[in-house]
C-alpha cells in the first residue's frame, strides 16, 4: 500500500486501482476510459481523493487495515455487503461496472489471490481497449465495458475475431464506425441480464442495448 503525497496529509493509494476495494471492476468502467479531467483513476488510484469522496469500504479496508480489497480481510463478508441475491436485484447503471460481479470477484480473490485475479482482468481490459479503439461509434463504450465485465475471455476474443472477419468479408471501410459497432454488438449478443462468467474463467453471452 502506497501513501500519496497531498501536502500536510498522506492518503493511501491502492496497488491495483482497477479492482475496487468492494469488488467492482473499476478497470472495466466507462469512467476509467473517459478522456479529460473527469476520468476516474480507479479505486484509490493516483488523484482519486482529489476527485471523489472516500467511502466506508476504503475507510475501513484501505485506510484502517491497509488491505488492497475486502476479500483479504478475515471478517469478509461483513455487514457492509449485501447478499448475492440482493446485488442481482440492484438496478444497474450504464455508467458503472455491474455490481453482480462484486461478490464473485471477491470470492475469486479470496480463493486464488489478487495476483491471479489481476491477470484475468488485464486480459479483459486489453480486449476492452481494442473494442473502444476499433469499434466505438461514440455511443457504444458503456456497452463494451459491460460486455467485458460479463463475458468470459474466450467469448470476448472470439467475438472480436468474428467481427474482423465480417468487416473484411463485407468490405466495411475502417472509418465506418457505425457499421463496425453494429457488427460487433450484434455478435456480442442480445441478453442484458446475462452473467455467465464463472468464478474462475468466465461468461458466454453479452448484454443488450445501446448506451
Amino acid at each position: 500500500m502506497k501513501k500519496a503525497n497531498t501536502g500536510s496529509s498522506q492518503r493511501p493509494e491502492k496497488k491495483f486501482p482497477t479492482i475496487g476495494v468492494c469488488g467492482l471492476d473499476c478497470g472495466l468502467c466507462p469512467r476509467y476510459y473517459t478522456v479529460g479531467s473527469s476520468r476516474c483513476p480507479g479505486c484509490a488510484g493516483p488523484g482519486f481523493f482529489e476527485k471523489h469522496p472516500s467511502c466506508s469500504f476504503i475507510t475501513c479496508c484501505v485506510k484502517g487495515k491497509s488491505f488492497e480489497v475486502c476479500a483479504e480481510c478475515p471478517d469478509f463478508p461483513c455487514s457492509k455487503f449485501k447478499s448475492e441475491e440482493e446485488y442481482r436485484q440492484v438496478k444497474e447503471s450504464s455508467s458503472y461496472p455491474p455490481c453482480t460481479r462484486l461478490m464473485p470477484n471477491m470470492k475469486f480473490i479470496r480463493e486464488h489471490g489478487i495476483n491471479e485475479f489481476m491477470e484475468q482482468q488485464k486480459k479483459r481490459m486489453a480486449m476492452l481497449e481494442t473494442m473502444i479503439e476499433r469499434f466505438d461509434d461514440g455511443r457504444s463504450r458503456s456497452f463494451y465495458c459491460r460486455a467485458a465485465a460479463l463475458l468470459d475471455v474466450t467469448s470476448l476474443g472470439g467475438a472480436l475475431a468474428e467481427a474482423d472477419r465480417k468487416i473484411q468479408t463485407d468490405r466495411v471501410k475502417q472509418d465506418d464506425w457505425k457499421t463496425k459497432a453494429k457488427i460487433l454488438k450484434t455478435i456480442l449478443g442480445p441478453s442484458r441480464s446475462c452473467d455467465t462468467r464463472s468464478t474462475r474463467a468466465g461468461r458466454s453471452r453479452a448484454p443488450e442495448g445501446r448506451t
